[in-house]
């Protein structure tokens, strides 16, 4: 027998309970039934809330303080303190393993390497090489780190931002089609083939996509249907992190806060986290671990872990995805082990002059477009909108839609506020107009369109790095052996609601 786990069982239960209700419900603006093939058979299904996805943690929005919380010793006032609010959603409890993305890999190799589509599984693979140091003798890890059973849960690195993003795509559709597969809304598919495997978002978009006898029935016509955003079973995107996300998840001030009468949990913060824990110590001052370190980091200049007998982190490169201590959250690593990617686009200029909620750079809105294989598509291969293609419909007929490149808005130089209404510009010309410098042979900016924000320190790192504001930057299309990732996904609707509908 099948076993169906939890998050499915919540979702039957649901349509159990209230399926007797819900066929007699009536239209408060109307008055006709729901439900009711002779009343229209407009559909209306039992919902409760958002099931937690395989691997997340909720994470409760709020408002708090953003940027350094100690002083800035690279002088960048690239994150200078501003206040903002993130609204809730989830994260991962702790950054993809090893294991994780050999997954990902081995479903690569089953649908489209073993099926002529060999350049598709090389382009995921992690550089193993991201390891070797010329003068250094690592081939051990370079043979050994990303397959061996020993690290089978540490973090995979080598991995660039654009992989990341490839890897969370991947997972939407693998997670969504499991729990369409547990209800019987569609046949699993033992050996998918590069022509049909199943695509979350061409599911959605297309009626004739993934068609099966046994779906969703439309009362109307008394045939099937597919499953639509509407029925509320599909989870949104796994996706990486924002900036401010990633930020506000580390900080975790819920430990922080108290109410009026002094008790824990109320709307004042007395103190601002340095690291995600309280105080200012790396070292724990619980009785049973007194003076264990909290990370995994650098002590300093060749010391990655501590001496023989006495470690200080005991870790001298990666460790454990499940090591140390978990902030307030639940979430485990967001100070050392690795630094990790987010989904913004970095900029000099920080994070002062986004918006007050959900701040984010890296906006670009694009049309979609159907793959012969089926699938859609809504960017080009390395996460960029190309040159010519049509802005999305849907925004197309918005008043208030400006370009679909807003990558470029207000990052500091007038040309970035001239252009925003025109769409015909080339969005790279006013990154080259303000950060490129020298002659068309020679530019020395590392900054471009295409240049992603790392949060966070690592085993590499000495604690600086590990405070939450900080921040650093790498090309998209770039690697290293301290950068990993962490999945995110949004909460939809209300997190706690003040009334329910009955």
């Amino acid at each position: 027998m099948r076993k169906i786990s939890g998050t499915l069982w919540l979702i039957i239960i649901m349509l159990c309970v209230f399926a007797a209700c819900q066929s007699k419900q009536r239209s408060t603006a109307t008055g006709w039934k729901y439900n009711d093939p002779k009343q229209g058979g407009f559909q209306v299904e039992p919902y409760l809330e958002q099931a937690t996805g395989p691997g997340l943690v909720l994470i409760p929005g709020g408002t708090f303080t953003m940027g350094n919380v100690d002083e800035d010793v690279m002088f960048d006032y690239t994150n200078v303190p501003h206040k903002v609010t993130v609204a809730s959603f989830y994260m991962d409890e702790c950054e993809i393993s090893n294991i994780d993305y050999l997954e990902y890999l081995h479903w690569l190799d089953r649908v489209f390497a073993q099926n002529g589509f060999q350049g598709v599984y090389n382009r995921a693979l992690p550089d193993e090489n991201c390891w070797r140091n010329p003068l250094a003798f690592m081939e051990d890890m370079v043979q050994n780190y990303f397959r061996s059973p020993a690290y089978r849960y540490y973090p995979v690195v080598g991995v660039t931002w654009i992989q990341a993003t490839q890897y969370a795509e991947w997972r939407t559709d693998r997670v969504n089609e499991k729990i369409l597969a547990d209800l019987r809304y569609i046949e699993w598919d033992p050996e998918p083939k590069p022509e049909d495997y199943f695509s979350t978002e061409a599911y959605l978009t297309y009626p004739d996509y993934k068609t099966q006898s046994d779906r969703r029935p439309q009362y109307i016509t008394g045939d099937y249907r597919n499953i639509t955003m509407e029925d509320g079973i599909l989870l949104p995107k796994y996706r990486l992190p924002t900036e401010a996300e990633w930020e506000y998840a580390a900080l975790a001030l819920i430990g922080n806060s108290v109410n009026l009468s002094g008790r824990p949990v109320g709307e004042r913060v007395l103190e601002r986290n340095m690291y995600p824990w309280n105080g200012k110590s790396l070292r724990s001052d619980d009785k049973n671990y007194l003076g264990d370190f909290k990370m995994n980091f650098k002590r300093g200049r060749g010391d990655m872990m501590g001496v023989a007998g006495a470690p200080n982190d005991g870790s001298m490169f990666p460790t454990d995805v499940r090591s140390f201590w978990p902030n307030d959250f639940g979430l485990y690593n967001m100070a050392g082990n690795v630094a990790e990617w987010v989904l913004d686009v970095y900029r000099p200029t920080g994070t002062s002059q986004l918006s007050e909620f959900n701040p984010f750079r890296g906006n670009i809105y694009l049309s979609k477009e159907r793959n012969p294989d089926g699938s859609v598509v809504e960017r080009d291969s390395i996460g960029r909108i190309p040159m010519g293609l049509d802005a999305d419909t849907k925004n197309e007929r918005r008043s208030n839609y400006r370009t679909p490149y807003n990558v470029n808005y207000r990052d500091g130089d007038l040309a970035s506020l001239i252009n925003i209404d025109n769409a015909n510009v080339d969005p790279a010309e006013t990154t080259e107009f303000m950060y490129r410098r020298g002659d068309e042979n020679y530019s020395y900016s590392l900054i471009g369109d295409n240049v992603r924000v790392v949060k966070g320190g690592s085993w590499k790192d000495i604690p600086y790095w590990a405070q939450p504001g900080n921040r650093r930057f790498l090309a998209e299309d770039e690697s290293t052996d301290f950068i990993g990732f962490r999945c995110a996904m949004s909460r939809l609707g209300a997190l706690t609601p003040k009334s329910g509908r009955k």
